[in-house]
């Protein structure tokens, strides 16, 4: 459709936009109620997380400065002060922090608070480094990594609280989804089988123009005689009412209310049709997205790459070397050090119990599969009776799915064994393992060699990187998910991890582990 044949098309949708909400030619775009309400609360919380991390900073380093500030360096505390009070909230907006698209997704939401940390504390560097006083130095490396954590933690409340709401199906953005009928199907089913922020409210399909009852705009409805009377019900699409065709989508997003238009692929929808489409729901203030068949491809690895009349998504292939995995095996062999001094006394107490509740060795090792498919042993504290192994135990229930075995009520595992495997105490070895280099502290579920000898193409991805003593099966319900989408989640983590989501799945680990879901 040419520039001209759509503004010939464009009258018919103004008599629509004189009886929507939105009269004004240039409308504001809709916002839902429950933005604005959520978005002042992060802004309240995170100045006040700020604040509290800036006064434990001033009592460090009154600590460590014991002389009283002078008057420079009074002033320059002040000046940081205001940095992290002030200026990271407006980082964090300027970032894009606050933008309704982001908020509840967790890994975007996360990297741009992180990368509002980053531009503060370099405002903060630099000032530092200007006007150089005593004490500032304690103050600034107290401050900001503080701020950032308490950030991250309040961050991840919110989403949680969200997330919650969105299971019952509240704190979501209305849309329409536009397209052929499987593809709005699937559309449909991707974003209400989990708690999604969008949810579809109504269909424009390119053989439902005569299906809906804004199919025929510009002609009159009769009346109906009584409720339900006048009119008969329309068809759906997985659950979803067809509200009309192809031509009346901007009708159907001012009779919906709906806040967006989601496009689907679709040999129907080109290029034109989404320049009109964009210019109709323009003035209704009603925003226009279009999806993209890119399962398992985060954000940083997609680049648009703007060639005259068409946008190529340009995706970064994944890369499984480099200096971004020597530093993730610094980090790991950091922290397993730090990690085994913490937990120093519970590996000693587990150690007693094992040794003087059952006949046999303490730690058990098991050969898995690592990087590449390299062997190695894992360690484990033993949690079932000498001689488990050689039962005939695979002819018994399997309690998971898939390639794995689990059973609730192994007869093998012994009593403390029970309570060890509940709270993953009996993984607490494993960070030797990660100190020698063969596992990371984050990263897939390390397999049995006869798991892995029957795994698919696609399923030894997951070996392209060091199997990790946490990852997102586990955090995310372990042996109850579907072996399918254990799959799907070691995958996606072999492809696009960050050393900013290793750290919120540690944080994650916590959670799941006091709450021993899916761990027997």
């Amino acid at each position: 459709m040419t520039i001209a044949e759509s503004q010939k098309r464009l009258p018919r949708t103004w008599a629509w936009v004189r009886r929507s909400r939105s009269p004004s030619w240039r409308a504001r775009a809709r916002v839902d109620v429950w933005q604005t309400g959520y978005r002042r609360r992060l802004m309240a919380t995170d100045v006040l997380l700020v604040s509290a991390a800036c006064v434990v900073a001033l009592v460090v380093r009154d600590a460590v400065v014991a002389a009283p500030p002078s008057g420079a360096a009074t002033a320059v505390l002040l000046a940081l002060v205001a940095v992290g009070v002030v200026g990271w909230p407006v980082a964090i907006a300027l970032s894009g922090g606050y933008d309704p698209r982001v908020l509840g997704e967790g890994g975007q939401e996360l990297h741009r608070i992180a990368d509002a940390a980053l531009r503060t504390f370099v405002a903060a560097a630099v000032l530092a480094l200007l006007v150089p006083a005593p004490g500032v130095q304690a103050f600034a490396l107290t401050a900001f990594p503080l701020g950032l954590a308490l950030l991250i933690a309040g961050r991840s409340a919110w989403r949680a609280r969200l997330l919650r709401a969105r299971a019952r199906g509240a704190c979501t953005t209305e849309v329409v989804a536009v397209g052929s009928r499987r593809q709005v199907e699937r559309l449909v089913d991707e974003l209400h089988d989990r708690p999604s922020g969008y949810r579809v409210v109504a269909a424009c399909v390119p053989d439902g123009a005569a299906a809906g009852p804004y199919g025929d705009v510009d002609r009159p409805r009769p009346a109906a005689d009584g409720p339900g009377e006048g009119a008969s019900a329309p068809p759906e699409v997985a659950g979803v009412p067809v509200l009309g065709g192809l031509s009346d989508v901007p009708a159907v997003a001012a009779g919906t209310a709906a806040r967006a238009v989601v496009v689907c692929g679709s040999e129907a929808v080109d290029a034109d049709e989404v320049h009109r489409l964009g210019w109709e729901l323009e003035p209704l203030g009603v925003s226009l997205m279009l999806t993209a068949a890119l399962e398992g491809v985060t954000r940083p690895r997609i680049t648009v790459v703007p060639e005259r009349s068409v946008s190529l998504l340009h995706v970064t292939a994944p890369r499984f070397a480099g200096p971004k995995y020597v530093a993730k095996s610094l980090i790991d062999r950091v922290g397993a050090i730090l990690l085994i001094l913490l937990v120093l006394p519970v590996l000693v107490v587990v150690a007693v119990v094992v040794a003087t509740t059952s006949k046999g060795p303490i730690l058990y090792p098991q050969e898995r599969v690592g990087r590449d498919g390299t062997m190695f042993r894992m360690l484990k504290f033993r949690t079932m009776r000498v001689g488990a192994d050689a039962e005939d135990y695979l002819q018994g229930r399997n309690d998971a799915d898939g390639l794995l075995f689990k059973q609730r009520d192994d007869p093998r595992v012994t009593r403390p064994g029970r309570m060890l495997r509940r709270y993953s105490l009996d993984e607490l070895p494993q960070l030797f393992n990660v100190l020698r280099g063969q596992m990371s502290l984050v990263g897939p579920r390390p397999p049995l060699p006869h798991e892995a000898a029957k795994y698919e193409a696609h399923v030894r991805r997951r070996l392209l990187v060091k199997p990790g003593m946490t990852g997102l099966w586990q955090v995310s319900g372990r042996c109850d998910l579907p072996w399918d989408e254990a799959v799907r989640l070691d995958i996606f983590y072999a492809e696009n991890w960050t050393p900013l989501d290793d750290l919120l799945v540690l944080a994650r680990t916590v959670r799941a582990v006091l709450s021993g879901r899916g761990a027997y």
